[in-house]
């Protein structure tokens, strides 16, 4: 019987937490239902056990949550543009199911809940870097959902004694996130373009900065935040970044070098929803977690682009 819950299982940050879950010989089940994760995600994971369900469905939730010890919460429609275009469809796949897992889990015995919380929740605050103790001030629905998700998560802890912690995600890179939506993550999509000899597209004049991190720092303070004593976290919310901030231009620069691309990238009108700065204080996260980002900017970048390169 699995001892760990896996949702989005087979996007970018729910396989990453499941190839080091089962490497470690662990009992690992995990939940996807495909409409962002891949398929071809879960090579490498024929050890843990998959269910494909949509957690928006209770019973999906009840099948998933039994017999687990400990969920990681990954699943989500993790995109801004996206929830502006469509904002139920961001609500149902994020509030909505953030509610029925934690139903579930609590049904089942379940006895921590990890989530996966968002940075865009501080919204377009001019104070950085930003910190736990300021008021969330949420610009798109994506970041409002998210935030509702953080608020079930205490709750459940106030009221029902489920031990949760919230991670807060900075902008998150490394392998397997997909390079070719739309609506992935910056530096995804421009080291496929990169690599292919494309133009990249900056959406502003470029200057906005993101505290970029690696995956393997964010898979660390997953399996912290699994193993740390209750007294210390349950209840608790924290950021999870490198505490340094780089411009999309030096991301640009940074990634010529890397891939050999010798173009310029175009830019374009900032989109909706969008924030200017996003810079993490992640000293909670060190003293609740013990957590230090192991892997830099620059090193992460460096080992996701011969990945992609590779894949």
């Amino acid at each position: 019987m699995a001892k760990y819950l896996v949702t989005g299982a087979a996007g970018f940050i729910g396989r990453s937490i499941a190839s080091v879950l089962l490497a470690r010989g662990e009992a690992v089940r995990g939940v996807d239902s495909f409409i962002t994760g891949k398929r071809a995600n879960l090579a490498g994971l024929e050890a843990m056990e998959f269910l494909e369900g949509d957690l928006a469905d209770p019973p999906v939730c009840a099948q998933a949550c039994a017999g687990v010890e400990i969920v990681f919460h990954q699943a989500a429609l993790a995109s801004v543009p996206r929830s502006v275009a469509d904002p139920a469809t961001t609500n149902r796949n994020c509030v909505d199911a953030t509610v029925n897992l934690l139903v579930a889990a609590r049904a089942a015995g379940v006895r921590r809940v990890i989530y996966a919380g968002s940075s865009s929740v501080y919204g377009e605050t001019p104070t950085l870097p930003k910190h736990e103790e300021m008021l969330p001030s949420p610009m798109s629905p994506y970041a409002v959902a998210k935030l509702a998700g953080e608020h079930y998560l205490r709750a459940f802890t106030r009221v029902y004694g489920l031990e949760t912690v919230t991670l807060r995600y900075f902008n998150v890179f490394g392998p397997y996130q997909d390079p070719a939506s739309h609506y992935s993550g910056v530096l995804a999509i421009f080291c496929r373009k990169m690599l292919a000899g494309e133009q990249p597209t900056i959406y502003g004049d470029g200057e906005q900065s993101r505290d970029f991190t690696f995956i393997q720092n964010v898979v660390e303070a997953n399996l912290l935040a699994a193993a740390a004593p209750a007294e210390k976290v349950s209840g608790q919310m924290m950021n999870v970044a490198t505490g340094a901030a780089v411009t999309l231009n030096r991301a640009f620069d940074v990634l010529s070098e890397l891939t050999g691309y010798r173009g310029k990238p175009a830019y374009a009108e900032p989109r909706p929803g969008d924030i200017r700065h996003s810079l993490a204080d992640i000293r909670r996260a060190q003293a609740l977690l013990g957590y230090m980002p192991q892997v830099d900017f620059r090193e992460g970048l460096r080992r996701t682009v011969e990945w992609y390169k590779a894949s």
